[in-house]
């Protein structure tokens, strides 16, 4: 049986040069862990695809997203499943991944010309903000709609029942 076609989207960081001239620009990029992908999610990825022509994702791997203090036990899915489910989202155009604490070596080779992150992130402290405003880029913090949270939400998940 062959693999759902969303697969298709998820690139290996490493053969970046292979796919990246496939993108559509301009191109969005944005970064984070999506563990239990919630409303608050698929609005900011559906606001930032609107910036552009094309939206990549980049998520922490699972060593990165442990050493964000999160927890020991976080994330919860492992990569290959967070990025199987936001490969399946019809407004991402492709997913990647990142080993290190920031995606800033990614969004330097990947250049992309729109740069996000959520309304909890002022523009000066986005990583890699500086190098793509420095071709002329633009760099959005995109404001929340809707007031989620997977800490919050693994949370009331683990609350005893009583």
């Amino acid at each position: 049986m062959n693999p759902p076609a969303f697969e298709d989207k998820i690139h290996r960081p490493e053969t970046l040069q292979r796919w990246i001239g496939g993108l559509p620009r301009p191109l969005v990029f944005t970064n984070g862990v999506f563990d239990l992908l919630h409303r608050g999610h698929v609005t900011y990825l559906a606001r930032a695809r609107e910036l552009g022509a094309g939206l990549l994702v980049a998520l922490n791997s699972d060593r990165s997203a442990r050493r964000l203090g999160k927890g020991e036990d976080r994330p919860i899915n492992p990569l290959d499943d967070r990025m199987a489910v936001l490969a399946a989202l019809s407004m991402v155009d492709a997913v990647t991944w990142f080993e290190e604490d920031t995606p800033e070596a990614l969004v330097a080779a990947l250049r992309p010309e729109v740069l996000v992150k959520g309304g909890d992130w002022p523009v000066e402290r986005i990583v890699g903000a500086r190098d793509v405003l420095s071709r002329g880029g633009r760099v959005v913090s995109i404001p929340f709609e809707h007031e989620r949270s997977t800490t919050n939400l693994v949370g009331r998940i683990r609350l005893p029942k009583g």
